[in-house]
């Protein structure tokens, strides 16, 4: 007997994605490869800009690479070779560490094209894009009040439109609209960062090592005040240099001073040369949140998963978000593809519960020493003592270069990277 079933509707899928950042697009792709039907819904139109300081570690391109990604020269990306560090009037340069784990470069790739590449590549994999999607209120179930889908408003004439799906993901950014209406919000008790940042037209443009400066003065008064955060320039490779800064909520200067204000002032006192002056600037000073540690969850109930921003996935230690918000995707879609094997509801369920787990046990640990080392740090003293001791002992960098940049392997790894993965296995994760 042969059983005709309907096909499914183009507003109907296994999962939809809210989101098609990085997590979202990434979390995408996996599902699509696995096979399964996937909404990927847009509030944009590519390409379209993210505030970003473009920097890539390793972690990110490890992602990228699983992805199937051209990361070539020829395809527009730069590479970097490691940090470089400025603080306490040292200058240090750190090479990406050699691993198993991991590749020993970073890339450099604007966000106004690096999203829409990684949507592409989900839609390559059989992914159905939707941009220019406003998502609104979720879709639940009057009984069980698990979200069945999504209303949304598609295109310039913003029609109505509503998508359903068993599962969604949301990958809609720091400001989540989607978690809040499931009814979860920012834990307050997680550190918040802020990344402000512009371009300019310099020749420092293919510099090849992301430089971090960890000291940041504000000389804009009758006396220098250090403040708490750190700058970063990295080389675009195309005539222009990112700059900018990242500052956390545990200082007491946080909400007190205009950060765009605090990045001009600091632009203002580098070499003339370099290039970073209002005349050269070649956009405005944008800036965004940077949700950290787990500060929304859980990370699934009831039908809903959250990655990246919307999960509160930022590492603290060094505010980086991208290859956090891939990694996060793809143990998603994991997940994902797992649970829709299954053949009963509770089955289905079991597998779904298994998601925030996965997600403490891979970085829960390692996140609360970095809420410990935000704690620190948000103190600006603090941070200029580690400066002026840390930078002048390369062995004791190269651990903390490791430890900020959460690049080790699990096994078989150095003696620095046996210490890493111990505190962070025994830390709680919370």
């Amino acid at each position: 007997m042969t059983v005709v079933t309907e096909p499914l509707s183009e507003n109907t899928a296994d999962v939809i994605v809210v989101g098609a950042g990085p997590a979202g697009s990434t979390t995408a792709y996996h599902l699509a490869k696995a096979g399964l039907d996937v909404l990927l819904l847009e509030k944009t139109e590519f390409p379209r800009e993210k505030v970003c300081g473009d920097g890539l570690t390793p972690r990110a391109v490890k992602q990228l690479v699983a992805m199937g990604i051209d990361i070539s020269e020829e395809a527009g990306w730069l590479r970097n070779k490691g940090l470089r560090i400025i603080g306490g009037g040292v200058r240090l340069q750190l090479d990406w560490p050699d691993l198993a784990s991991f590749p020993d470069y970073g890339l450099v790739r604007k966000r106004d094209d690096f999203d829409e590449q990684l949507a592409q590549q989900a839609q390559k994999a059989g992914a159905r894009l939707f941009e220019r999607c406003n998502v609104g209120a979720p879709i639940l179930d009057d009984r069980t009040g698990r979200i069945t889908g999504v209303h949304a408003k598609l295109g310039e004439e913003k029609r109505e439109v509503t998508f359903h799906a068993p599962l969604v993901v949301a990958a809609d950014g720091n400001s989540t609209r989607l978690s809040l209406a499931m009814g979860l919000h920012r834990r307050e008790d997680r550190p918040m960062g802020v990344a402000v940042r512009t371009y300019f037209t310099s020749p420092r443009h293919e510099d090849d090592y992301l430089e971090s400066w960890l000291e940041l003065w504000d000389r804009r008064g009758a006396q220098d005040r250090l403040l708490p955060g750190y700058g970063w320039i990295f080389g675009m490779g195309d005539g222009t240099s990112n700059v900018g800064l990242g500052v956390l909520n545990t200082s007491e200067s946080f909400k007190e001073l205009d950060w765009r204000e605090v990045l001009k002032a600091w632009c203002a006192s580098m070499p003339e040369d370099w290039g970073y002056t209002p005349d050269n600037m070649t956009g405005p000073i944008r800036g965004a949140a940077l949700p950290m540690a787990f500060n929304r969850q859980p990370h699934y109930t009831k039908g809903l998963l959250l990655v990246g921003d919307a999960g509160g996935l930022v590492n603290p230690f060094n505010g980086e978000g991208i290859a956090y918000a891939m990694e996060s995707g793809q143990i998603a879609a994991d997940v994902i593809v797992q649970a829709h094997a299954r053949s009963t509801p509770a089955g289905r369920e079991l597998a779904l519960q298994r998601y925030p787990r996965v997600l403490k046990d891979t970085y829960g640990g390692y996140y609360t020493l970095g809420r410990g080392f935000v704690k620190l740090i948000g103190n600006p003293k603090v941070m200029q003592i580690a400066a002026q001791r840390g930078l002048t002992h390369p062995l004791l960098m190269k651990f903390t270069l490791k430890l900020l940049a959460n690049l080790t392997d699990p096994t078989g790894g150095d003696a620095m990277d046996r210490i890493i993965n111990g505190l962070s296995k025994v830390a709680p994760k919370a």
